[in-house]
Parts: C-alpha cells; sequence; structure tokens
C-alpha cells in the first residue's frame, strides 16, 4: 500500500481537497473545528505534506532543516556575539557543512502551532530534518521520518531507526563534580537543573550525583533548586537557596546561562564568587568568558553537533539503507576563576 495521500485525507475528514490544501497553507483561513479535524485525520493516516512544485519534480529541495525549543532569554542581544546560545552555535555547525554540501538551512525556532504545523511548514520543503530532544513528540518524528531523514540530537535516543547525536553530560558533570570535590575541597554542592522534561539536565544531574556517591558524600534524590536555563532562571534559583538558610559551598548550575544569572545574585547578595561559594556551569558560551569572574564550565562541541547532524543527514539521502548510527561526542572541562582556579590569561 503506497503512502496516504491529500485525496485520502479529504475522504477520511469528510472535506475537499481543497479545504486539506487550506489547513495545511493558509491554517487561518479554515474553521478551527474542520482545521482539527483534519489533522486528526492526517495523523491517523501517517499523512505528511508534499513540497512545493520544485520538490515534486526533483524529489529534491536543496535545503535541510533544524527545529529547536525557543529557549531565547529575552535579556541577551541578539546582535551581540559574545552572547551566542547553545543552539545559535548548533545552528552556526549546520550552516557551515550545509554550505559545505551544497545545501540551503531552513530553521523552525518555535512551535506555537504545535507538531501539525512543524510538518505542514517544515517536512515538506526540506530534504532532511534535524530536531533538538523533546521538541517534537516521539510520534510525530515517527511520521516525519517516513518521508524523510531525520536526525535526533541531544538526550537519549527515542526511535531505534533513526541517527542520533549526544554529548557526554553525565561524564562531564562527573568530572567537574569531582574537580570542586577533591581539588578545591568543596562538600556542600547544590544543583540547579533545568526543566524536568530536559534529558540532558538529567543526565548532568545524574553525573552530579554520581561524583557526590564516589566521595561518600550524601547524595539529594532531587536537584536543589530548578530554572528555565535562562539567566532570569539562574538568579531566582540562586535567590532561593541562598534564602533556606545553610549556604551551599558551590552552586552547580545545569547551564551556562542559568549560572551566569546565579553570580549577578550572589553579587547583589554580597556572597563573594569563589572566595564565598562557586559557581560552575555547562555548554561553554562565549558569554562565559567575559562575566567576572569568568565562569568554570563543560564546554560541550556545539558547532560540532550541528555539523555531524548534517553529514549523517546528507550520508542518509545518499544511502536510505544504511545502519542507523548514534554518537556520543566528548566534551572537555574548561577550568577558570568562578571555581577558584587562576584566572586565564585574557584571548
Amino acid at each position: 500500500m503506497g503512502a496516504p495521500t491529500v485525496y485520502d485525507v479529504a475522504e477520511k475528514a469528510n472535506v475537499s481537497i481543497a479545504t486539506v490544501s487550506r489547513v495545511y497553507r493558509n491554517p487561518e483561513t479554515v474553521r478551527e473545528q474542520t482545521r482539527d479535524r483534519v489533522l486528526a485525520a492526517a495523523r491517523e493516516l501517517g499523512y505528511v505534506p508534499s513540497g512545493n512544485a520544485r520538490g515534486l519534480a526533483s524529489r529534491s529541495t536543496g535545503v535541510l532543516g533544524l527545529c529547536f525549543p525557543d529557549y531565547a532569554d529575552p535579556e541577551l542581544e541578539d546582535d551581540d556575539s559574545e552572547q551566542t546560545l547553545y543552539a545559535d552555535e548548533i545552528t552556526r555547525g549546520m550552516e557551515r557543512a550545509a554550505r559545505r554540501h551544497g545545501y540551503a538551512l531552513l530553521i523552525a525556532a518555535s512551535l506555537e502551532g504545535g507538531p501539525e504545523s512543524l510538518v505542514a511548514s517544515v517536512a515538506g520543503r526540506v530534504d532532511g530534518f534535524a530536531v533538538l530532544a523533546r521538541t517534537v513528540a516521539t510520534e510525530d518524528l515517527e511520521l516525519m521520518s517516513r518521508r524523510l531523514p531525520v536526525v535526533m540530537i541531544a538526550g537519549p535516543r527515542e526511535i531505534d531507526h533513526l541517527d542520533h547525536l549526544e554529548v557526554a553530560n553525565r561524564d562531564g558533570e562527573f568530572a567537574l563534580t569531582t574537580h570542586l570535590i577533591a581539588d578545591h575541597g568543596l562538600r556542600r554542592l547544590a544543583f540547579v537543573a533545568g526543566g524536568e522534561d530536559s534529558p540532558d539536565a538529567q543526565a548532568r544531574f545524574a553525573g552530579f550525583q554520581q561524583a557526590l556517591r564516589a566521595a561518600d558524600l550524601p547524595v539529594p534524590s532531587e536537584p536543589d533548586a530548578r530554572g528555565d536555563f535562562t539567566q532570569a532562571g539562574g538568579r531566582e534559583a540562586a535567590r532561593r537557596l541562598l534564602e533556606r538558610g545553610t549556604q551551599p559551598q558551590a552552586m552547580v548550575f545545569a547551564n551556562d546561562q542559568m549560572a551566569i544569572g546565579g553570580l549577578e545574585t550572589l553579587e547583589r547578595r554580597g556572597v563573594r564568587v569563589p572566595a564565598d561559594m562557586a559557581v560552575v556551569g555547562f555548554d561553554g558560551i562565549p558569554l562565559g568568558r567575559v562575566v567576572r569572574p569568568s565562569l568554570t564550565t563543560v564546554t560541550q562541541p556545539m558547532r560540532r553537533l550541528g555539523e555531524t547532524a548534517v553529514d549523517l543527514l546528507v550520508e542518509r539521502l545518499a544511502d536510505p539503507d544504511r545502519e542507523p548510527r548514534s554518537e556520543m561526542l566528548p566534551v572537555t572541562q574548561t577550568r577558570r576563576a568562578s571555581c577558584g582556579c587562576p584566572e586565564p590569561p585574557p584571548r
């Protein structure tokens, strides 16, 4: 049986073909009840809209796609090169590799219309697609992967037949926490996690727990605080920790943006870093170099993630039947002044 067509969707939803087309091309022109019925029928049938005429004729659009959740921090100015964020670095890596392979890059940075909007607006216009973890539901990824190659970036491997990339989150956090304990003699450490649905934050907390366990220190079953991966979230998490009474000797943040926000709260409260408290992050964003004190962190190869995602998509396009690959990229410690290490010389 062939792939479902627009005719199948129209018949199942009891609408015209033109209505199905409008749902995907101009959804605002279709009544919500009708639109929901069409999308439900498409999901049940496993229908993915075709691309534009060029794509239909050549079976190739010359475009690769990237989708990531919109974690944009409104306090960061987009035009400040020192304030590049995690997804921006991955995008740069994908853009560089896409140009090398002769492709353009289409980016979907938010999902206001939900997964159906993503499938409608992007999946039919690209030859392959890279998706950051937890951006699209597993069943929707399955739907997309019926029509085009999909690479998952970050988080655990959810679908066995898809290519998958991640970094050594747990190992990196274990090594950094061990550095605080073994090299700086710290014993009271607090972990600030991201959202509960973040697989990267979960892996980093597991590495934190592993380091405490290896040092025979009390191991918390839950993070000491949570943020939302933004500087504002880090500021608020640090405030809550300081108001609990017993002050930790170190705050270990699940990403650099929250760590930088935490530094701001500590400065306002008169807590000296690192004399009174160490602060560390994770990611290695450029802003960590220029804050004072400069931020100790785990640096992950963000641009390499993007480049490798493109390489895997291009390989899959050339050989659709090859075995799926799962790669874990290494991370490195970047020791700076915020943990008590010497301030590195200016670059």
